[in-house]
């Protein structure tokens, strides 16, 4: 993804500062058309998605089956489209200061896309790159009811309906692993061989993977993707075909038994899902 949002809108919240710094909190995907997104990943990972929420500019809430919130939908304006904000999926980490977050990302190299904004009743928020060009924003949410101890349940390895895997594809493996574990916490796990691509490093968050960082293709961007768990890949592949979507990659088995399926939804986002 070569840019993200400018507006001033995002989603009502469900994440907290329960979660401790650099946990993902939220995923959202910029769209051209929220209608059509909504029947594609319906019927591909199982979701419901809202209606546009008008207070919040139109903002869609993505509905799980267990009734949570796996993130959210931002419909892009012809203004935003015409200034270059591609269709894709970002990531937010959590933040204990967002301002602080930015500078030290600044600091490390990287850029701020959007300066620091706040959403009444959500919390503040900050679009940035890191140091090789991949985007993502830093959030501190405000909680949900005022409970100091909720958190996000975005992010969960084996439950449907969530994200369940963070790979970051980047131009500089090293020096990536370097900024995130400096600006958020994460710790290097196990690497596994992947060939002439190098190693496929692993990425902790107290304790529990949640991702990994590889090097990229030549011809491919830096950037972040997001696979989705749903009950049956291939059920998952058909409804994508079906409903007007292009299959990149996969079905293929990854090491741990599980599946993965990476394609473009018909709007020209790239998606990628999981599942046993």
């Amino acid at each position: 993804m070569s840019d993200v949002r400018t507006d001033t809108q995002a989603a009502p919240a469900t994440q907290s500062r329960g979660n401790p710094q650099g946990d993902f909190i939220w995923y959202e995907l910029m769209t051209p058309d929220g209608d059509g997104a909504k029947a594609f990943y319906d019927a591909v990972v199982g979701w419901d998605i809202s209606e546009g929420a008008p207070e919040y500019g139109g903002y869609r809430m993505i509905g799980r089956s267990d009734g949570g919130n796996a993130g959210g939908v931002l419909t892009l304006s012809p203004e935003m489209l015409q200034a270059g904000v591609q269709p894709g999926w970002i990531g937010y980490l959590h933040a204990d200061d967002v301002d602080e977050a930015v500078r030290s990302i600044e600091r490390a190299g990287g850029a701020v896309m959007k300066e620091a904004f706040d959403i009444p009743n959500v919390g503040r928020i900050a679009a940035v790159k890191d140091p090789q060009g991949a985007a993502f924003c830093v959030m501190k949410p405000i909680p949900p009811g005022g409970d100091p101890n909720a958190k996000s349940d975005v992010f969960a390895p084996n439950e449907p309906g969530r994200c369940a895997w963070n790979e970051l594809a980047t131009s500089d493996q090293k020096a990536a692993l370097n900024f995130y574990t400096g600006q958020f916490g994460w710790t290097a796990g196990d690497t596994m061989p992947m060939g002439d691509m190098g190693d496929y490093q692993f990425i902790m968050q107290n304790g529990v993977m949640i991702g990994a960082i590889m090097t990229k293709a030549p011809e491919n961007q830096v950037r972040w993707r997001f696979y989705f768990r749903v009950a049956d890949v291939d059920e998952a592949k058909a409804a994508a075909e079906s409903g007007g979507g292009t299959i990149l990659h996969g079905p293929q088995e990854v090491p741990g038994g599980d599946r993965i399926l990476i394609g473009r939804d018909p709007q020209g986002a790239e998606f990628a899902v999981v599942g046993r």
